[in-house]
């Protein structure tokens, strides 16, 4: 899940760079939501696979 954030991320830039405004915007979103996602999930998985 992290791999598709920064692949996302990268788009992003890179659009960014050469003015696709909304190429960047949609990417830059797209990134931002995956990155929450995986956050959740580490934050899930950490706490579940504790034992009291």
């Amino acid at each position: 899940m992290l791999h598709y954030t920064v692949v996302f991320f990268v788009i992003a830039i890179i659009a960014a760079v050469f003015g696709f405004g909304g190429i960047a915007a949609g990417a830059t979103e797209i990134a931002k939501v995956l990155f929450f996602v995986f956050l959740a999930m580490t934050i899930v998985s950490y706490l579940m696979g504790k034992k009291p």
